[in-house]
């Protein structure tokens, strides 16, 4: 089978071979009849000339194809000589099996006779008998010696017999093999044949396509070489009209060949020119936008002095937003992206969108989430100094719980907060103007928990304190046994926020997990002596951290938790009543409905310098509150309280005349409670001629409020309501 199959593969080589050579041959005939064709039609202008091209593609269009033809051709060899291989390989493995086989047949018959024979000669021989006399004991040696070569001979058969059996089930595998080998070569034999037939047909179709393609391109050269021909009388006519075209068109290709050779020194003169002008216009408006930017920033800065001081003389309380950053767990949730947008021209708008709608917030500055601490307490700074030159300072920050209040204020060890770097500056500003000024700084911390006042400082925090006037008559609150460190260094500072800080009330809410159940309240005294101007001067600082609202099912507070949160919000409602009351300029502000309203009375009061730091959150779940926030903060922003005033006096003068003139009203109601508990007093009572001040009100809330407008429930501190009665008929024009 492998020798046909070898000869069949070199006929059909022989023949690949042959078809090959005529191939090539038919291609080189072309050519040269196609080259033939080309010369004697060489003008450019032949109409024909295209369809010699036309033809030559597809000549090589017809040789690809025969190449793609080879190609398969010599694939379908390399399969067949794999095959031969095959077969060749299998045939070797049959010869080997039949081989073997017919070693175990050989071998089989060889112990076969061998087994024949032993028994033959057995059975042939006589049995002989022999009689030997001997004991018991050595017949029954004799016996178990025999009996073991029984079983040796047993056992001896057993294995042949078993031998046997597996020399036979051998033969059946060989047998069985050799049939499947035989069955794979017939198989193979088909294929053989298959591919031979397919090969067969495939050389046919090859010469076919050959043929015709021949056929094809002698035909359309023929005809073409006839049209180029005929058409190559014309063409030469046609020729010898063009000659003097020629001429002229190379004359002005020289012409032109001679401006080209010119033209780049002319490109290059005006693109320097350009640039030169070019650089000059960018030159001229950048300087004039340069100049333009410097103006716009002082006019953006004279703008913001002249508002802060328009604020500062209004008395209005100056109103800031910060924007806390996500958190990294509020970043992995769903609802992270946020609803807040900042213009980046104008530092003091704040943009929200709600409800589909945007929200615009004009404030005194607004802080990003990327602002840090430092840049949040620069901008505060100025207020915080000028505590030292005797003026009243509030700061306080306002927000909804988790929004970032308690950090701007306190920070972190590694970033303090407004607090601690406030301090900081006193000491430095203090430091700078030694030794003409000589200061003292004493710290106090309270917190309103539960509308009681604890001082954080004390070993016994849970004592109950109250708010007072203060006796020396400058009608300023004060909270009486009230813990006063005096600080003289960083540390010093550091020691007391750590005590203050211990003794605070936080809890954990849903909101916040660590959530400030109280207002703190920084109170910070600076008491300066000039020896050498003999002047003195106090500032207070009230640096304030209002406790967050809340809504009760949101934060999911329960218990003491729901007591705290429902005075926390009563407690900011009221500062809400009291800002309201402001803004509408009542007659009567509702200052003593809470403890932390009576205890900003002085911040509010218009004699303090006031910044409100109100804290917003960027995510949209918190976007009712942050709206609450800002609409309280404008609230708070166009309230207008008189200006601040500096609190100083002069060692060589026992009062200042504000002083002088309170206490001589102070007096004179003195004198009039005494004519009338002695009715002396006469009909009419001369009025004296003062111009009232902002003492004028301490002094009235000193002596007792006035019955009709007074709702408040403080303990009696005047003459009876019948005396309160004559008296204001008589001094009402005074009071009001």
């Amino acid at each position: 089978g492998a020798t046909d199959l070898e000869k069949q593969l070199e006929r059909l080589v022989v023949e690949n071979e042959r078809l090959k050579q005529e191939l090539n041959s038919c291609r080189s005939s072309e050519f040269q009849k196609l080259d033939v064709a080309a010369g004697t039609c060489s003008c450019s202008r032949c109409p024909h000339r295209q369809e010699v091209e036309v033809l030559r593609r597809e000549m090589s269009y017809q040789e690809n194809r025969a190449q793609l033809r080879e190609q398969h051709l010599a694939e379908v060899e390399q399969e067949l000589r794999k095959e031969t291989c095959r077969v060749e390989g299998l045939q070797e493995h049959l010869d080997e099996s039949r081989r073997r086989q017919r070693e175990v047949e050989h071998k089989l018959r060889l112990q076969l006779q061998d087994c024949e024979e032993q028994l033959a000669k057995q059975a042939a021989a006589p049995p002989r008998v022999r009689y030997v006399p001997q004991t018991e004991a050595d017949s029954q040696k004799v016996r178990t010696e025999m009996q073991m070569k029984n079983d040796v001979l047993q056992e001896q058969l057993s294995v042949q017999k078993q031998l046997l059996q597996e020399l036979k089930t051998q033969l059946h595998e060989s047998q069985r093999t050799c049939t499947q080998l035989r069955t794979q070569i017939v198989v193979y034999k088909g294929e053989m044949e298959r591919a031979q037939s397919q090969l067969e047909v495939e050389m046919q179709n090859l010469e076919e396509e050959k043929n015709r393609v021949i056929e094809e391109a002698f035909i359309r050269a023929e005809s073409e070489m006839k049209a180029v021909h005929e058409n190559l009388a014309g063409v030469r006519l046609n020729l010898l009209t063009l000659q003097p075209a020629l001429r002229t068109l190379t004359v002005d290709y020289n012409s032109l060949k001679k401006q080209a050779q010119d033209f780049p020194s002319m490109l290059d003169k005006a693109i320097r020119d350009a640039k030169q002008e070019i650089c000059q216009v960018i030159s001229q408006v950048s300087s004039t936008s340069q100049d333009l930017l410097q103006k716009y920033k002082r006019e953006m800065n004279l703008r913001k002095k002249i508002h802060n001081e328009l604020v500062r003389l209004k008395g209005n309380i100056r109103v800031f937003c910060r924007v806390r950053p996500v958190s990294q767990d509020e970043q992995d949730s769903a609802d992270s992206r946020t609803a807040l947008s900042f213009d980046s021209d104008d530092s003091d708008v704040l943009y929200i969108s709600n409800k589909g709608k945007t929200m615009t917030f004009e404030l005194d500055k607004v802080f990003p989430p990327q602002a840090t601490q430092e840049e949040v307490f620069q901008e505060v700074q100025s207020l915080v100094t000028s505590c030292i030159d005797g003026y009243n300072v509030c700061i306080f920050a306002y927000g909804q719980t988790g929004s970032g209040k308690t950090y701007t204020m306190e920070g972190v060890a590694s970033d303090p907060g407004i607090n601690q770097r406030a301090l900081r500056l006193l000491f430095a500003e203090v430091m700078e103007k030694a030794p003409d000024w000589v200061y003292r700084i004493t710290v106090s911390m309270v917190e309103i928990y539960n509308e009681m006042l604890r001082d954080l400082l004390r070993e016994n925090p849970g004592d109950k304190l109250d708010i007072r006037l203060n006796p020396d008559g400058s009608g300023q609150l004060y909270v009486p046994g009230l813990t006063e460190i005096t600080v003289q260094s960083p540390e010093d500072i550091n020691k007391v926020f750590e005590l203050g800080h211990m003794n605070r009330a936080t809890a954990c809410t849903n909101l916040n997990e660590h959530s400030s159940r109280s207002h703190a309240l920084l109170i910070i005294i600076v008491s300066g002596f000039n020896s050498t101007a003999g002047t003195r001067t106090q500032g207070k600082l009230n640096l304030v951290d209002l406790a967050g609202s809340e809504r009760i099912g949101k934060s999911g507070a329960e218990g003491s938790r729901l007591r705290e949160a429902q005075c926390i919000n009563k407690s900011l409602s009221a500062l809400g009543d009291v800002i309201s009351a402001l803004r509408g300029k009542y007659s009567h502000v509702p200052f003593r409905n809470s403890r932390l309203t009576y205890l900003l009375q002085d911040s509010l009061s218009g004699d303090s310098k006031t910044l409100m730091m109100v804290q917003v959150s960027p995510l949209p779940g918190n976007m009712s509150e942050s709206v609450c926030s800002l609409k309280f903060a404008q609230r708070v922003r166009s309230v207008e309280l008189n200006s601040s005033s500096r609190r100083h006096e002069n060692s060589s003068t026992s009062s200042s005349p504000t002083h002088n003139s309170v206490e001589g009203q102070q007096c004179w109601v003195h004198t009039v409670f005494h004519l009338q508990n002695s009715q002396q007093l006469p009909q009419e009572v001369p009025v004296p001629a003062v111009h009232r001040t902002p003492e004028d009100d301490d002094l009235m809330i000193r002596t007792g409020p006035r019955p009709e407008a007074s709702t408040d429930s403080s303990p009696g501190l005047g003459p009876t309501s019948g005396t309160w009665t004559h008296i204001w008929a008589r001094c009402g024009s005074w009071f009001c």
